[in-house]
């Protein structure tokens, strides 16, 4: 048994018999690099501008409750929707003002959050990305004789920020600087003590215990 659990790469994180919960992690075997370290503070930078953004509606009531919501929809429909774009935002945005600007408020709660702390970057990173290309085709129109850089050039703001969650979702922005990173390093220096001295960490688990 003690064979099968060393050599069998589907069993990874036991050594000796015993798991251990860092070596679950094998994105966290090196050290990191100093890509590793810009991502997580872009990730993080990112994560701070939705924070920033997010907070005037959460702590305020005009955005939600006081037709804030309805005036940039407003603003969208008469200077920079796309045209596939105005029924969704007439006939199905505006009736439902309330519900899409809590979606709104919150989404970007939650999308500040999660990249800010590094917790499901993924998900957090993908829901971004469906948001800013709705923010994009909703408000970023140059018009129907404009040249093709100008639809670049007119998403600037929106498409930045795009880019930057296919990053998140395609890396792994969360190794450091990040809740998951402090737990494995917690776990793993629990792990590392375990070794080096089993009978102490027995003892002292024994003692915790009681």
């Amino acid at each position: 048994m003690h064979r099968v659990l060393q050599g069998s790469s589907s069993n990874r994180g036991y050594e000796d018999g015993r798991y251990r919960f860092s070596d679950s992690f094998p994105m966290d075997r090196g050290e990191p690099s100093s890509n590793d370290y810009a991502l997580a503070w872009l990730r993080m930078a990112v994560g701070l501008v939705f924070l920033i953004v997010a907070q005037y509606k959460v702590l305020g009531h005009t955005f939600i409750y006081g037709g804030g919501f309805e005036v940039w929809i407003h603003r969208f429909l008469r200077d920079g929707a796309y045209p596939f774009m105005v029924p969704v935002l007439h006939d199905l945005v505006l009736p439902h003002a309330r519900f899409f600007a809590l979606l709104v408020t919150y989404g970007e709660l939650s999308i500040g959050l999660a990249l800010t702390l590094g917790i499901l970057v993924r998900p957090a990173s993908f829901c971004g990305l469906t948001y800013m290309l709705a923010l994009l085709f909703a408000s970023n129109y140059p018009g129907e004789h404009a040249a093709l850089w100008e639809f670049f050039g007119a998403s600037l703001n929106h498409l930045v920020f795009a880019l930057c969650f296919v990053a998140f979702g395609m890396s792994n922005s969360e190794r450091v600087w990040s809740v998951p990173a402090y737990l494995r390093r917690k776990h793993r220096a629990r792990d590392e003590y375990e070794a080096a001295s089993p009978e102490a960490y027995s003892a002292a688990s024994n003692t915790f215990n009681k």
